[in-house]
């Protein structure tokens, strides 16, 4: 897929006010640890990841997404009622229905014309959203819509540590251990044609998507009937072969992705990469060829927050002045699914 009058005019974030750090996580965990042998230490050492932020318990998503949103517009020469789609694109919803993306837009005051709906696809949710909008905006159907999400990692986290604890299990806490990576945050992604402002914006050029969805299991997030009338999330990622095969299908996807483009390794500038740990990102850069010095991790101090990892790390990336005029960028996105999405952008 190729783009010539989409526009990336703003990235807004809010991030929540609880910090978390692994060593917190491992605090709780401590009868299991014990009971395991585990030493301390060991999920930072796993990871790479210190720390991570949650909302305050109850905070509602769609007030996340409504303050990320706000702050887009505000950066931008984009009114809310200029908004014609939008697409809330987060794991976490808070119904099954309406769609979250109507209470969004009721909170922005959107007009009344604009399509609003909800679109999943694990990590990749707010990429695929992008495209959409922008299918939409180079078709001339539209001239300006936004993406939003929201994720919360509390209460999984919450569940699984409590079913950790009762089952004292390595199996179990070594499925759960991507779990223990999850942050949360909220951002909100404005594509438009490029005519509400003079002011340069950032090019989307194009991108590619690959799958492999004989994977599907290996990375499950969903409820489970415990017992009569009781259910339950749960999660559990057999984070090993995650890593091998999604690596394998980043690197087929980055072969495609260089070719659709017509761009060389050497002439991507930077990238983004989808933010979930330390073995992942070493690898994957080795795997591509990418020098590190072209990487901004945010993983560390964030951990994974999902969809809104990767924007929201292109826009922290962008306050601390990361990129330059006229560099050509890389979104490397990978979801459970399989599936890896990469955009290409010029800044």
């Amino acid at each position: 897929m190729q783009y010539q009058r989409v526009f990336v005019d703003s990235i807004g974030y809010e991030l929540p006010p609880v910090v978390v750090t692994s060593s917190e996580l491992e605090a709780r965990l401590k009868p299991m640890y014990e009971a395991l042998h585990i030493s301390e230490g060991q999920l930072e050492a796993l990871t790479g990841i210190i720390e991570r932020r949650w909302w305050e318990e109850g905070y509602e998503l769609s007030t996340g997404a409504i303050a990320a949103a706000r702050k887009t517009l505000a950066s931008s020469g984009v009114r809310p009622e200029d908004i014609e789609v939008l697409v809330y694109a987060g794991v976490c919803r808070e119904s099954f229905e309406p769609a979250t993306a109507c209470r969004v837009a009721a909170g922005l005051g959107v007009n009344t014309g604009a399509t609003v709906y909800d679109i999943s696809n694990a990590c990749l949710g707010v990429l695929n959203g992008m495209i959409d909008i922008a299918n939409r905006i180079e078709l001339g159907q539209i001239k300006a819509g936004l993406v939003v999400s929201c994720e919360t990692a509390r209460p999984i986290n919450d569940i699984m540590i409590e079913d950790m604890l009762k089952a004292k299990s390595m199996e179990l806490f070594m499925t759960s251990l991507a779990t223990l990576t999850g942050g949360s945050g909220a951002v909100a992604v404005l594509l438009t044609d490029g005519s509400f402002s003079s002011t340069k914006r950032t090019q989307l050029i194009g991108g590619v998507t690959r799958t492999a969805p004989e994977y599907y299991g290996l990375c499950r997030w969903g409820i489970n009937a415990q017992e009569a009338n009781l259910f339950t999330q749960t999660m559990s990622t057999d984070s090993v072969s995650v890593m091998k095969y999604g690596v394998k299908l980043g690197a087929l996807t980055w072969k495609a992705f260089l070719e659709e483009l017509n761009w060389t390794g050497d002439q991507v500038d930077k990238i983004i990469c989808h933010q979930v740990g330390s073995a992942h990102q070493d690898l994957i850069l080795k795997t591509l060829g990418i020098q590190a010095e072209k990487d901004f991790p945010t993983y560390a101090y964030l951990g994974n927050m999902g969809t809104v990892s990767l924007p929201l790390t292109a826009a922290l990336a962008e306050e601390n002045e990361f990129f330059n005029p006229g560099d050509r960028v890389g979104f490397l996105g990978i979801g459970s699914g399989l599936n890896c999405l990469m955009l290409g952008l010029v800044w």
